[in-house]
């Protein structure tokens, strides 16, 4: 089988990601890198998976043009949320495939620009909406298919974000302007999640939030010249003793979200930056029943019941959270082989594009609703142009 010839632009907080691409056994390898610091490309190759860089087989630039000239199958884009759409669109309409970080864009009207492009050009976008193959997910997914609760009539979500002074307010993530705000930038996963859970796209929003308790710190810093891995650790706790935040802050550190499905379906959101743990609870509800996981990696449980009872904290069954290799319990490794697939056979995917953009009009829509005192707000729904499925 000869090896897909993979670019990618992008090496920063999330470059380490593109490693993944480098794996003969999975029939690709990384032949080009780019990032607008010197610095970066210089002091990438460990975290691409290279154990002598330079390589002389991947072509090492600054520049992204120089990767449409480039004879690839694909390109990888891990550049901050806000530089997606241009980039993404300007290889799609070049005729090369593009893997775009999550989330697809920071407003929907990007979002929808790129899914006209994909349709206009005809070439593959996937977005990398890596917990759709995290396992903790794919088996809530596999419960809910088999009947184990009936027709799922709400989806609750509480996303405990224990990391979140490290990796969301000392760098770009802060400044609106960049990222619209957390409920897109980290919501997305979770919102596309829901989604898929429940079977349908969010199309009614009701939201509040606050910047609680990262607004309250003066010590800031231009953390430009550094990545998330030079400054996060645990010893930076509590969070009011975290120094050096980003000079601006103004997304919120804690959001609550109640979501009307277009198939009825209700669901909840919540999302705190500053608590101790960091992990997602999931519970849905069916007419026969609930499922809710404790942990959400291996060593963790879903637990299902499905009897009338009183308190019961064990549930009537019991399911231990499947292991996987490399990040997300084995959700990177997963999204990135079901994109060579894809790329090499068409077919069906568990992503499309259009449930990412979804997942963004949702958590964009929520966004303007909690900056507007909860007002109830419509999602806006698709452009007509669908992404027509890839077949040879």
């Amino acid at each position: 089988m000869e090896l897909l010839r993979i670019g990618v632009i992008g090496l920063g907080a999330r470059g380490g990601f593109a490693r993944h691409f480098h794996r003969p056994e999975a029939g690709a390898r990384l032949v080009a890198a780019c990032d607008l610091r010197p610095e970066a490309v210089a002091a990438a190759g460990p975290r691409l998976g290279f154990a002598n860089w330079p390589d002389p087989a991947v072509a090492r630039t600054t520049d992204p043009d120089d990767l449409l000239a480039g004879d690839l199958d694909a390109v990888v884009v891990l550049t901050p949320d806000d530089t997606h759409a241009a980039l993404g669109e300007r290889f799609l309409e070049a005729g090369i495939p593009v893997y775009l970080e999550k989330p697809m864009a920071t407003t929907i009207e990007d979002c929808d620009r790129l899914l006209l492009a994909a349709e206009r050009s005809g070439t593959v976008l996937h977005v990398g909406h890596n917990m759709r193959h995290m396992p903790v997910v794919t088996q809530l997914r596999e419960l809910i298919l088999a009947g184990a609760i009936g027709e799922v009539q709400s989806v609750w979500c509480r996303h405990f974000v224990g990391h979140g002074g490290d990796y969301y307010f000392k760098d770009w993530h802060a400044d609106r302007s960049r990222s619209t705000g957390l409920l897109l930038q980290k919501g997305a996963h979770d919102l596309d999640v829901i989604h898929w859970l429940a079977g349908g796209y969010t199309r009614r929003v009701s939201a509040f939030g606050d910047l609680r308790v990262y607004g309250r710190i003066a010590d800031r810093r231009d953390n430009s010249d550094r990545v998330m891995q030079d400054w996060f650790s645990y010893d930076n706790w509590p969070p009011l003793a975290q120094r050096e935040l980003h000079p601006v802050i103004d997304i919120e550190d804690l959001s609550l979200v109640n979501l009307q499905l277009g198939n009825g379906v209700l669901a909840a959101y919540q999302q705190c930056h500053f608590s101790p743990d960091y992990w997602r609870n999931y519970t849905v509800i069916g007419t026969e029943g609930r499922l809710e996981n404790f942990g959400d990696t291996a060593g963790g449980v879903i637990r299902l019941w499905n009897r009338r009872h009183d308190y019961r904290a064990e549930g009537d069954a019991e399911f231990p959270i499947a292991d996987g290799a490399g990040g997300h319990g084995g959700g990177d490794v997963g999204i990135v082989d079901d994109f060579l697939r894809y790329l090499r056979e068409g077919g069906e995917r568990s992503a499309t594009p259009l449930a990412a953009r979804e997942a963004v009009a949702a958590g964009v829509t929520a966004t303007r609703s909690l900056r507007s005192g909860g007002t109830v707000l419509e999602v806006p729904p698709a452009p007509q142009a669908r992404l027509r499925p890839r077949s040879h």
